[in-house]
């Protein structure tokens, strides 16, 4: 072993001591194993629409709860679209085994987990009174905890993927080439942009399947193709995009799959001159919203609230958030006319003075 090579083991395996120290005592694995261990159908679903944190962590799931609950048998369940754009990663490259969404099926399981959202949330696929025997998820929420069975709630951790490699770590379960190359990309993908922060048990997760994940999926899932509808949400991104001292805003027009805001708000933030990047766009009748922020004390969660009360739903990290307005009749003036609400209130929560703003890109 080089003296390099053994550096960096050195390097991984104390970060693994310090997160094992600092879970020391919280068998939440366990925990989980023993609640579930006389079930014998079990549902794991995430928000509707799923981006790749939620798809990777749920399928990382369904393959924990397989091998450790033998006379088990576990399903995977999606409400909403899973392809497009980045997400493609998983349908080309991932073998997701995801049977057809069926609400009035829920009461048919012995249990259901949800992964990734939490049930009061606006994306979350569960009717209203559903209470699920487990909820595991990286997101703050106002109000009330939430009451279930089972919750594992860590809104420090970046991505819900590092909570189940957590699992795996703590019942010292094998984790596949294959499956090590998915949970990268989707801590990858949670973490980009300029509003990302890895905690330490990202961090580990990152340094420990960097290890054993196999090199060419990862490559793959990376550099997967992109269709024409990708870069024409960008190139409508920069043409509309408007800052007001330290808020920038851009719309993306209509959209083909939910991913779009978020990405194009990480984009817009790595701009100099602002601290927060509101992205709004059009898909189906709703006018969607994405923040971000570096803002070293404000929450964009906080502010993605104050945005859409009284009109739509929203919520989110310290860092970043979403939410969406549903549209009575789609029409230009009212998607202007609600635009037009969200950036004042966005402004006024930010302490910005009304102005006309400045164009990101001059119109020549």
């Amino acid at each position: 072993m080089t003296a390099f090579v053994e550096s960096c083991v050195q390097t991984t395996a104390g970060t693994a001591e310090a997160v094992s120290r600092q879970f020391r005592g919280k068998p939440r694995a366990k925990k989980l194993l023993k609640l579930l261990a006389d079930k014998k159908k079990i549902l794991v679903t995430t928000h509707e629409h799923p981006d790749p944190d939620a798809l990777a962590s749920a399928l990382a799931l369904c393959k924990l709860l397989t091998a450790r609950l033998k006379d088990a048998h576990v399903y995977m369940s999606v409400k909403g679209q899973i392809g497009g754009g980045i997400n493609d990663a998983f349908t080309r490259h991932t073998e997701l085994s995801v049977i057809p969404w069926t609400q009035s099926a829920l009461e048919d399981y012995d249990a259901v987990i949800l992964l990734d959202a939490q049930p009061a949330f606006a994306y979350s696929p569960l009717p209203p009174g559903f209470v699920p025997t487990a909820v595991i998820d990286h997101h703050a929420a106002p109000g009330k905890r939430i009451k279930c069975p089972f919750c594992d709630i860590r809104p420090d951790v970046g991505a819900t993927s590092s909570i189940i490699f957590s699992y795996y770590m703590e019942l010292e379960e094998k984790i596949s080439p294959e499956l090590g190359a998915t949970l990268i990309f989707a801590i990858e993908t949670d973490l980009a942009g300029a509003a990302g922060e890895p905690d330490a048990l990202d961090t580990m997760a990152l340094s420990s399947l960097t290890l054993i994940a196999d090199r060419q999926k990862l490559h793959l899932m990376r550099h997967v193709d992109l269709p024409q509808s990708h870069f024409i949400a960008y190139s409508n991104a920069l043409a509309s995009a408007t800052y007001f001292d330290q808020a920038m805003i851009a719309h993306l027009g209509t959209i083909d799959s939910l991913e779009k805001p978020a990405i194009i708000a990480d984009f817009l933030l790595r701009f100099d001159k602002v601290q927060w990047s509101l992205t709004t766009a059009l898909h189906d009748n709703k006018l969607l919203l994405s923040l971000r922020t570096d803002h070293p004390k404000h929450s964009a969660g906080d502010i993605m609230r104050r945005l859409v009360k009284g009109i739509g739903a929203g919520g989110g990290h310290r860092t970043k958030a979403g939410g969406f307005v549903p549209l009575t009749n789609g029409s230009a003036a009212e998607i202007e006319r609600i635009r037009t609400t969200i950036r004042r209130r966005l402004l006024r929560a930010l302490g910005i003075r009304m102005s006309r703003g400045q164009k990101l890109i001059a119109q020549g």
